[in-house]
């Protein structure tokens, strides 16, 4: 009686990972494949873009009851050389004004870029990556952008702690924050994959965090 109704169960979260990714505007492909089973769901097929392949990611993310996703997708895009890329990447972090070009190096390989360099704060990481990943030609992305600060480890427990308290997205009573040389451990537990984004997020923001380890249990 368990397995068929863990069976059900898996059901109806592929299904409706399927129709949340329907959803998704940046998704135009139709050879997305889903699977579903004890909440891990798993991505299969084909996309054109890389930021095909990040969206669909997200909106199986943002289905109550996943637990975690694998993205299998491959993203087969137009044929374009990795100088080409390279160019257009180097632009696009230009046209940002979030982002310290000149701290960042740009590595293009058969479509597969690698950014590297170190920035004060992850939201500039973050702006870089965005770009990135959104010009035509990519097919995978490596962030190795470190974020480097002054800031205590006390000063950055204090403010994401304070930013969980603050969320109203995060039951931050069930959280648990430390921090050590720029590195933040989350532990605890919360209702959904969504909450745990969001929590992991909140510590990004935090100033001078450069790794952030989520061990925060997801438990509908």
């Amino acid at each position: 009686m368990q397995t068929s109704l863990e069976k059900e169960s898996d059901k109806c979260l592929r299904e409706t990972v399927l129709q949340q990714i329907d959803w998704e505007p940046e998704v135009v492909s139709h050879d997305i494949g889903v699977g579903a089973k004890d909440g891990v769901v798993t991505l299969t097929g084909f996309v054109h873009s890389y930021v095909e392949k990040v969206a669909a990611e997200k909106a199986a993310k943002s289905v109550y009851g996943t637990k975690a996703v694998a993205n299998d997708i491959e993203v087969k895009p137009g044929i374009r050389t990795d100088p080409e890329i390279a160019r257009d990447v180097i632009h696009a972090l230009k046209l940002d004004s979030r982002v310290i070009d000149d701290r960042i190096k740009v590595t293009v390989q058969n479509g597969y870029v690698t950014l590297e360099g170190a920035v004060e704060w992850n939201y500039q990481r973050e702006a870089a990556e965005n770009r990135a990943r959104n010009v035509s030609g990519v097919r995978s992305l490596t962030n190795r952008i470190d974020v480097k600060s002054g800031a205590s480890a006390t000063e950055v427990k204090t403010k994401i702690e304070e930013a969980l308290r603050r969320s109203a997205e995060v039951d931050a009573r069930g959280i648990y924050v430390s921090a050590h040389n720029g590195t933040v451990t989350l532990e605890g537990n919360v209702r959904s994959l969504f909450e745990k984004q969001q929590a992991e997020r909140a510590a990004w923001a935090a100033p001078g965090v450069s790794r952030v380890i989520d061990n925060i249990a997801v438990a509908p």
